[in-house]
C-alpha cells in the first residue's frame, strides 16, 4: 500500500506485486473539510486507513518521506498526516518503508527529476491502465507502492541469490 500524505487529501493506492508484474488494486484519496478541526481530519483519516488496512491486508504499507519547503506549515500538517497513517499501519501490524520523492521518480521513470505528470503517465504505463489514475493524489500513492514494490522485488531476489551463492553480497 502507498501513501501520499496530506490533511486535505491523502492518496492511497495498493499494489499486488507477483513475480516481475504489478497489478493495480484499489486507489483513491481521503478528502477531508477545510472548515473542520485538525484533531477530526486526522481522526478520519486514521478511521479511514485503518479500514482500508483491514480490508487489503497489505505486507507493507510504503509513505512518501516529509518534503520540508518554505511553508513550515504545510509541513506540519503533512508530517501530521503522515504519524496518522504510520499509526494505523503499526496497529494493523504492517511494516512501514519510507521514500523520498526523489526515490520515487527514480523508480517510476528512470529519473529522480520527472516532471508529476511524467511520473502519473508512466503509473498507468507500469500498471496497465488505460488512463491516468485519478484524482492525482491517488496517482501520486500509487507511484509510492510501485516504488517499495520494485525495491522489494530487488530485495527479495537479492536475498534468495544470497541463499543460493554466499558470493552474492546483500547491501543495505
Amino acid at each position: 500500500m502507498g501513501i501520499d500524505p496530506g490533511t486535505a487529501n491523502l492518496g492511497f493506492g495498493v499494489v499486488k506485486v507477483e513475480g516481475g508484474q504489478m497489478a493495480a488494486l484499489d486507489g483513491g484519496a481521503i478528502e477531508t473539510p477545510s472548515d473542520q478541526p485538525i484533531e477530526k481530519r486526522l481522526a478520519h483519516i486514521h478511521a479511514t486507513l485503518t479500514d482500508l488496512i483491514a480490508w487489503h491486508q497489505p505486507v507493507a504499507l510504503a509513505i512518501e518521506d516529509l518534503y520540508f519547503g518554505k511553508n513550515v506549515g504545510s509541513a506540519m500538517k503533512v508530517g501530521q498526516a503522515s504519524g496518522v497513517a504510520l499509526l494505523a499501519a503499526a496497529q494493523g501490524g504492517v511494516s512501514c518503508f519510507a521514500y523520498t520523492p526523489q526515490a520515487i521518480k527514480t523508480a517510476v521513470c528512470g529519473s529522480g527529476n520527472a516532471a508529476k505528470r511524467q511520473v502519473q503517465k508512466m503509473v498507468a504505463t507500469l500498471l496497465g491502465l488505460s488512463e491516468t489514475p485519478r484524482p492525482d493524489h491517488a496517482a501520486d500513492a500509487l507511484a509510492v507502492a510501485i516504488c517499495h514494490g520494485g525495491t522489494a522485488g530487488r530485495r527479495d531476489a537479492i536475498a534468495t541469490a544470497a541463499a543460493v551463492d554466499p558470493s552474492v553480497r546483500v547491501v543495505g
